[in-house]
């Protein structure tokens, strides 16, 4: 801790949003990075406090040295933080961006003030050591021979890939999709994550003499070809909807409307779920050029102090809590119509016309556990597909847990 004082004397400070009418015509990332020496003042605010909650399952499950790399930033020595970050987590530019911080929620500080910017700190890290160079291949010192196969390019099986790469194991990874990055290419909109930066990250994993197969189902046959193989496909059973009007055409998965983006351009659209999938739906809206949106959440109205505005309810639409959908209404075959009821009042049954409708609910489970048993004795899961739907921090942590399992079992 370089300056004892720092979390007195200094107040946070925070990437400033584009304009909402600048940002809301391109999809381009929506945040301004901040100076280098207001991240140097950032850095200093990280307190002396003798236990950092911030670290480990409490905040960070990549177990980032977070008070480290904040005070090697507040004495910008840049290039050591660097490593330091890299030594627990193999994308932070991408945790950067997309971590919701739990590592915030669990630090010190904020239990007396707004708590270190260490979300802010991590991503400008990253984006120095690829502006500097610092991001090239490490490819492993020896070969094993082993063989490993990954299913799935998301941030578990990139991380996976990587971490058993270096090891020393011939490493493919197979993606059903055209392109390698999963829902961080598909699921994850632009003005969250620019995939440029995506893609810089798999060119290094490339470069290191990791294998990718795009556009591939993966079936039982994959365990004939590798002494492992480690599913990663992410949780891909979303929660439904069970309802009468529910075959309308017009009412989307979440997924399904970022992964394939039916426009919704001049639409009335009704998003169904408050959180950070309906938030990616609600920003995706707004740039698409949606009519009116309105997003429904099941649940109450939190309390001013616990409740979250995203970037994309700056940009437009309307919020309503308390809110139970009992079917949609359709003409020709396609949605016009959603009648819904407030949970506290049951019988006010209201209708809310409607032309697009998504259903961002969250989800149930995961097809991959039932792909690892059909592959047998030689697979392992990690990730969401193991968990459940969660952070991209813990689909990091498990993919590097399930790296070094594999790694000890084939060595």
């Amino acid at each position: 801790m370089g300056d004892p004082r720092g979390f007195i004397t200094l107040r946070r400070a925070d990437p400033v949003r584009r304009p909402v009418r600048e940002r809301v015509k391109d999809w381009g990332e929506m945040y301004r990075p901040l100076p280098e020496d207001v991240l140097h003042a950032q850095g200093a605010r990280c307190m002396d406090c003798g236990v950092p909650f911030c670290q480990g399952d409490t905040g960070c499950p990549v177990e980032n040295v977070i008070p480290e790399w904040n005070d090697l930033v507040y004495r910008g020595r840049w290039r050591e933080a660097f490593d330091a970050l890299h030594a627990t987590n193999n994308f932070p530019e991408i945790t950067g961006r997309l971590c919701p911080a739990p590592c915030e929620s669990a630090c010190v500080l904020g239990l007396i003030d707004r708590p270190v910017a260490i979300r802010t700190i991590e991503q400008a890290i990253a984006d120095r050591g690829f502006a500097e160079g610092w991001v090239v291949p490490r490819p492993p010192e020896r070969e094993t021979g082993a063989r490993v196969g990954i299913i799935g390019s998301g941030p578990t099986g990139l991380a996976a890939a990587q971490q058993l790469r270096r090891s020393g194991h011939r490493v493919t990874v197979y993606e059903r999709a055209d392109r390698v990055g999963g829902l961080l290419r598909y699921g994850i909109p632009a003005f969250k994550l620019d995939k440029k930066i995506l893609d810089l990250r798999c060119a290094q994993i490339a470069a290191e003499g990791v294998e990718f197969v795009t556009g591939t189902e993966v079936g039982r046959t994959v365990s004939t070809e590798h002494d492992a193989v480690l599913v990663a496909t992410g949780a891909d059973v979303p929660r439904d909807l069970r309802v009468p009007g529910r075959s309308l055409a017009g009412i989307h998965f979440a997924m399904e409307y970022l992964v394939r983006g039916p426009s919704a351009k001049g639409k009335r659209v009704v998003i169904i779920g408050g959180g950070d999938t309906g938030s990616d739906c609600l920003g995706t809206c707004h740039r698409q050029g949606a009519r009116e949106v309105m997003q429904f959440e099941l649940l109450p109205k939190p309390p001013a102090m616990q409740l979250r505005t995203s970037h994309a309810h700056e940009e437009g639409g309307l919020r309503d809590w308390s809110v139970s959908t009992v079917g949609f209404e359709g003409i020709n075959g396609h949605v016009v119509a959603l009648r819904a009821t407030r949970v506290d009042q049951p019988t006010s049954q209201f209708t809310v016309p409607c032309d697009m409708v998504m259903l961002a609910m969250g989800f149930v489970g995961s097809t991959g556990r039932q792909l690892a048993e059909t592959i047998g004795p030689r697979a392992w899961i990690a990730g969401d597909a193991r968990r459940g739907a969660s952070l991209i921090v813990w689909a990091i942590r498990e993919g590097r847990d399930a790296a070094r399992a594999i790694d000890r079992a084939l060595t």
